[in-house]
C-alpha cells in the first residue's frame, strides 16, 4: 500500500471537477480584498496538483506552493508549462520555513485534515512564523460531520474511460482510514493498478480556534462551503496573525 497521493495525483483536478475550483478561487481571492491584501507574497500550504497556486499567481501574487507529496509537486511542475513561475517545494507544515515573511497563507481542501489533532498546534505555530504581522491565514477542513456521517464506513467509486477508482472507508475513532485502488489508462490501452492510503483526521471548530490563538493568530470568521451558511461539509476560517503591522 503506498502513500497519499501515489497513484492520485495525475487524476487529482480531474476527480475534484464537480468542487468548484474557479468559484473557490475567487472566494479565497475576495476575502484577501477584504482584508487589504491586493498583492503581494503567498504561500499555497498543501498545494497539491498547483490549481490555487496558478491562480494566485495568474493574478500577480508572488506564490510558492509547498506539498508533502513529491508525485503531486512533479504533477503542479508539469501543468505550469515550463514557465519560472510559480515556485514549488516539497515541505511538511509541520517544519515549514521560509525566507523572510509572506502576506497571506492558504491551504485548501482538507490540508489539515491529513494532520493529527496532536500536530495541529505545531503547524498553526510554522505558518505564523512564515507570515508577517497582519498576515492572512485562510485554510479549510472537511467538518465533523462529513467525516462521520458521509466519509466514514463508507464506499465510493467511479468507473470512466481511461480512469476509475474504488474508495473504502473506515471511521477508526478520531480518524477515517481510506484505502484506495486505482486503475489507469496507459498509451497502449493497457490499464495500470494502483493501491494507496490515506488517513484524515477529525478536527472540531473550538479546538482549531484554540490552536489558532495559541500559535498567535485572531479568528476573524468561520464559515461553511464558500461562505454558505447551511453548509455543514466543509469549515472555513479567515484568521490574521496579530502583532503590530
Amino acid at each position: 500500500m503506498s502513500r497519499a497521493y501515489t497513484y492520485l495525483a495525475g487524476k487529482f483536478e480531474y476527480l475534484n471537477k464537480d468542487c468548484g475550483y474557479e468559484k473557490w478561487s475567487q472566494y479565497l481571492h475576495g476575502r484577501l480584498s477584504e482584508l487589504g491584501i491586493a498583492r503581494g507574497r503567498g504561500l499555497d500550504i498543501g498545494c497539491g496538483s498547483g490549481y490555487f497556486t496558478r491562480y494566485f499567481d495568474a493574478l500577480g501574487y508572488d506564490m510558492t506552493g509547498f506539498d508533502i507529496s513529491a508525485e503531486m509537486l512533479s504533477e503542479a511542475e508539469r501543468k505550469k508549462g515550463g514557465r519560472q513561475r510559480p515556485q514549488y517545494v516539497q515541505e511538511d507544515v509541520r517544519r515549514l520555513k521560509i525566507a523572510g515573511k509572506a502576506d497571506f497563507a492558504v491551504a485548501v481542501n482538507d490540508c489539515f485534515n491529513y494532520i493529527p489533532p496532536a500536530d495541529i498546534p505545531r503547524a498553526f505555530a510554522r505558518v505564523a512564523a512564515a507570515l508577517r504581522a497582519g498576515g492572512a491565514f485562510l485554510f479549510d477542513v472537511s467538518t465533523e460531520y462529513k467525516l462521520r456521517e458521509i466519509v466514514g464506513n463508507n464506499t465510493f467509486c467511479e468507473d470512466a474511460e481511461e480512469f476509475a477508482y474504488m474508495w473504502f472507508n473506515r471511521l477508526a475513532g478520531d480518524r477515517v482510514e481510506m484505502d484506495i485502488t486505482t486503475f489507469a489508462r496507459e498509451a497502449d490501452g493497457r490499464f495500470v493498478r494502483g493501491d494507496e492510503r490515506h488517513v484524515q483526521y477529525v478536527h472540531t471548530e473550538d479546538a482549531l480556534r484554540a490552536a489558532l490563538e495559541g500559535a498567535g493568530f485572531a479568528c476573524l470568521r468561520t464559515e461553511g462551503f464558500l461562505g454558505d451558511p447551511e453548509d455543514k461539509t466543509r469549515l472555513h476560517f479567515t484568521a490574521t496573525r496579530k502583532g503590530r503591522v
